[in-house]
């Protein structure tokens, strides 16, 4: 029998931290050995030339979520999951999404129904908590997380989602409590009602005046407000979806006064401008997501917030709804107004194709810094390193390997999502993942999709933070009592 069941040879391999020319061995899915040389494996890949990377951690995506309105996500776990190994991602991280009236559990039972039997890679859950009743912060929540769902999002937007400031410090200091990680929406509901409003009532309906209705000091405002509390409750937080140079500046102010404030950011922030929505007709449509794109100019700070480490997570925010369809973005007509088109853009399979093409390919992040961002540094966030994000001893052989000089051109036809389009069709970007490992079997080999759907595991992931009891540490109430 071979020592290793498969060995990689003679790749560059790359942590967040390190790059080494070396081999790697695995067996039994898992990483066992780092070696100059590695002899007697019952398979061997020669990478040659080539990157070998961490799998990636896509922990922001939308995956066979029920909508509201009719509105159907067009992927389910399979296609989601096969769609994001062809990407070179081999963990997802959806959400069991709670509306309001329903019960957290059974939510949660109903999303591992979904999953199961479906998922190519392996899978955790973050939580949608927008009903945060006593039954759910004082029995489901806390029984959830010690389950393994450790990390949940709430909004301070959307109507059917937004929680107000009160609810807002109660959640979090449930987390707190039981040592969860919060992540948050954070855009002024009002604002952009108000602002929404006005435009409707002026006839201002088209596709573009969505970036209008949802500005910039909206999202500033809301930052600065989750920050506040999660300053006075004193804990973890992580902005998603992070798309302008205001909200980046609260963040790094925070850095700054040590305040433990992660940010997110997306493809859409790097690659799509408030000018896309401005398309003809309806086409705008296509890239209507919250917060929007906002200008040229604002992708630099986007990017400086990524080179800087503010912005240290970078997901798709995949939001499968297809354009010619009416359970997608026409789900209320091809005239309808901005307010009514769901959002979201797709994106699950060339996040990380995209990055390396005009970060490392441009020489804007390094190798390291890649990896850090889309695998190493969400899976501490949220409790799942070192057994994802990293190539090392004992770690799940989750790993890509990488052609650095490959060129693509992305179009619809090349991915293997349940889209009708994506927003970056024809864009040119070299650098791909040629194979894709999930605990060492082969899921994609850079033609074709491999690995049986429900091969993938629910992944229970640790708490990213340490339990805190006693109730909230709230700033300067120890200096007032002195």
């Amino acid at each position: 029998m071979a020592e290793f069941d498969l060995i990689i040879r003679g790749g560059t391999v790359v942590t967040a931290s390190d790059t080494t020319q070396c081999d790697v061995g695995i067996r039994n899915g898992k990483v066992v050995a780092l070696a100059d040389s590695l002899e007697d494996g019952a398979e061997i890949i020669d990478a040659s030339g080539k990157l070998v990377l961490p799998g990636g951690i896509d922990s922001h995506c939308h995956i066979d979520q029920p909508g509201s309105h009719g509105v159907e996500s067009a992927d389910d776990f399979e296609s989601g999951s096969i769609s994001a190994a062809c990407g070179g991602t081999t963990t997802i991280i959806p959400f069991a999404a709670q509306y309001r009236g329903q019960s957290l559990r059974a939510v949660v039972d109903d999303y591992h129904t979904r999953a199961k039997g479906k998922a190519v890679i392996d899978y955790a859950f973050h939580l949608i908590i927008s009903d945060p009743s006593d039954q759910v912060l004082g029995q489901d929540l806390p029984a959830l997380i010690r389950e393994g769902h450790t990390s949940f999002k709430v909004y301070m937007t959307y109507d059917a989602l937004k929680l107000d400031d009160s609810q807002m410090l109660k959640v979090l200091t449930t987390a707190r409590r039981e040592g969860a990680m919060v992540m948050v929406h954070a855009e002024n509901h009002d604002v952009i009602s108000w602002l929404s409003e006005q435009l409707v009532a002026a006839g201002h309906v088209e596709p573009k005046y969505h970036a209008v209705s949802h500005a910039a000091p909206a999202e500033r405002e809301a930052t600065h407000r989750a920050i506040t509390f999660a300053e006075i409750i004193d804990l973890p937080m992580l902005i998603v979806h992070v798309s302008a140079r205001e909200a980046i500046d609260e963040i790094a102010k925070a850095r700054q006064k040590g305040l433990r404030i992660h940010g997110e950011t997306c493809p859409q922030y790097l690659f799509l401008t408030a000018d896309d929505l401005d398309r003809p007709g309806f086409e705008g449509a296509k890239y209507i997501c919250s917060p929007p794109p906002r200008d040229a100019a604002n992708q630099d700070f986007v990017w400086r917030g990524i080179e800087t480490g503010t912005l240290d997570v970078f997901s798709s925010d995949h939001a499968p709804y297809r354009f010619d369809d009416p359970e997608g973005k026409k789900n209320q007509g091809e005239n309808a107004p901005f307010t009514k088109v769901p959002n979201g853009v797709p994106g699950i399979e060339i996040r990380l194709p995209m990055l390396f093409s005009e970060g490392v390919g441009k020489q804007r992040i390094s190798l390291n810094q890649f990896v850090a961002i889309t695998a190493t540094n969400p899976a501490k966030i949220y409790g799942l390193y070192p057994r994802k994000g990293t190539i090392a001893v004992g770690a799940d052989a989750d790993i890509a390997i990488w052609d650095p000089d490959k060129p693509v051109t992305i179009s619809i036809d090349m991915l293997h999502d349940n889209l009708d389009y994506t927003p970056y069709e024809g864009r040119e970007i070299t650098g791909y993942p040629i194979l894709t490992l999930s605990r060492g079997e082969v899921v994609w080999d850079g033609k074709d999709p491999k690995g049986n759907p429900g091969r993938g595991q629910f992944l229970e992931c640790d708490l990213p933070n340490p339990p805190q009891t006693g109730g909230p540490a709230i700033h300067g109430v120890h200096h007032a009592t002195e």
